[in-house]
């Protein structure tokens, strides 16, 4: 199964897809995870990667497709996988459909956690308690929501038109979101 997992920061994306692996046997790329890891590593990406956020720049979309691309040919990518964490925008979406396609591996379904914004709020506010961090006060998280909505929900409608889009409702126990996701894939 080949699925992208969408959802505003803070939907449990992450969590969610640990559990999804765990349950259908596929791995979890998250775009963070291999960005950092192919720094550590210093491949040759990661390297290119590295100069711009050494000047406090984006990666560029053409570069993290780059690494997206070079992780989706790795051997235990090819029973499927779940994405995490991209596309963030229209023109993503459209360049990543390009790369499946072209690698024979088409996602089979969007995954899209629906949590209202409130929610986000307190949840987001209770892990910075718990793990310290700055990155997630109310005037950030309000930010990051505001740019999800402008950016990012567009890719909703675009997988909507595809037909591979199913909304999941994110709220719940960790546990309780986990069978709805299944669920949707069955």
């Amino acid at each position: 199964m080949r699925i992208v997992l969408l959802g505003p920061p803070g939907s449990g994306k992450g969590t969610q897809a640990a559990l999804l692996t765990e349950r259908i046997n596929v791995p979890h790329i998250s775009t963070g995870d291999l960005l950092r890891s192919a720094v550590a590593e210093g491949t040759p990406l990661g390297k290119k990667a590295q100069s711009f956020m050494d000047r406090g720049e984006l990666v560029p979309d053409e570069l993290m497709l780059g690494l997206i691309e070079e992780r989706l040919g790795s051997a235990d990518v090819k029973p499927g996988f779940i994405l995490d964490g991209y596309p963030r925008n229209l023109a993503q979406a459209r360049a990543l459909d390009e790369v499946l396609e072209r690698i024979e591996q088409p996602a089979e379904k969007a995954l899209e956690l629906v949590v209202d914004e409130e929610q986000i709020v307190e949840r987001l506010a209770r892990r910075a308690e718990e793990e310290g961090r700055s990155d997630d006060n109310e005037e950030v998280v309000r930010n990051r929501l505001a740019v999800y909505r402008e950016q990012t929900a567009p890719v909703s409608d675009y997988y909507r038109d595809k037909g591979l889009l199913e909304q999941i409702d994110g709220i719940g126990s960790i546990e309780e979101i986990n069978r709805r996701l299944a669920d949707a894939l069955n």
